[in-house]
């Protein structure tokens, strides 16, 4: 086989991990902080059930990507359920402002499968995502390989199958990393729920693209503007709300020391 096309294959690889990287870092926001009100212990088992149903919808999205691409409902539906996580929190925050909780009464506990149902749900949004971009990526190389798997050649596949994988590991570290952060720092709860409409924001945007809805042109999601948009607006909740978190915790800290 010419090495020219072991190039190709190597060089959208790597462009792919990254792709899945960015792609997959939305998905862990969204899946620590669904998992953040379960109690400590069973934050890690949630989390690994997250990981394997984002295995397994992105393995049945690789299997079936040349049909997916007609269900443009399944984006429609994340994206309502991202922005319905978002204003909940918020509503539900403003209604609690100055509100204790009655002597006697139990904290409202979270239930543990209907938090791994929540992550699952999610989880089948961004594996189309995932999967539908990488594809449009894989499908740019020279076919490879005898057989076909899912519209597109063994060695297309192969490679998508790869960066998918590399998606997963970032969910996993990247999921875990930002519940310790939550833990530490409380007020980044509704950074991190703002976040999470955002990306629901984005998902609205790839729906309202597909070429049989038809509001937006179909390149705009990925036009330079709206990508400059998304991730300037997406970095400006991320570092304003660390550090709003930074100033609340020095201030915490100067008050005990004073007292």
């Amino acid at each position: 086989m010419d090495i020219s096309v072991w190039g190709e294959y190597i060089w959208v690889f790597l462009i792919l991990v990254v792709l899945e990287g960015v792609l997959s870092a939305d998905n862990a926001v969204v899946m620590a902080v669904i998992v953040k009100k379960l109690p400590h212990e069973q934050q890690r088992k949630a989390l690994f059930y997250g990981l394997v149903g984002a295995f397994v919808f992105r393995l049945i999205a690789m299997l079936i990507i040349s049909y997916l691409v007609n269900f443009w409902e399944i984006q429609a539906i994340g994206a309502i359920y991202l922005l319905y996580l978002a204003v909940k929190h918020i509503w539900d925050k403003k209604k609690g402002i100055g509100k204790e909780t009655k002597p006697g009464k139990e904290p409202k506990t979270t239930s543990f499968w209907g938090t791994v149902a929540r992550v699952e749900l999610t989880d089948i949004a961004f594996a189309l995502d995932s999967m539908l971009a990488a594809a449009a990526l894989v499908v740019t190389l020279p076919k490879l390989g005898t057989y076909e798997i899912g519209g597109m050649s063994a060695g297309q596949f192969i490679v998508m199958f790869l960066g998918g994988l590399a998606g997963l590991i970032v969910i996993r570290f990247a999921a875990t990393q930002v519940v310790k952060l939550l833990e530490r720092y409380p007020t980044l709860e509704t950074a991190a729920f703002l976040i999470v409409g955002w990306v629901g924001v984005k998902m609205a945007v790839i729906t309202l693209a597909h070429p049989q809805v038809g509001i937006l042109p179909e390149s705009f999601p990925d036009s330079p503007g709206w990508e400059i948009t998304f991730w300037a607006v997406m970095i400006t909740i991320g570092l304003g709300g660390y550090i709003i978190a930074r100033k609340k915790e020095e201030a915490t800290k100067g008050i005990i020391t004073r007292l």
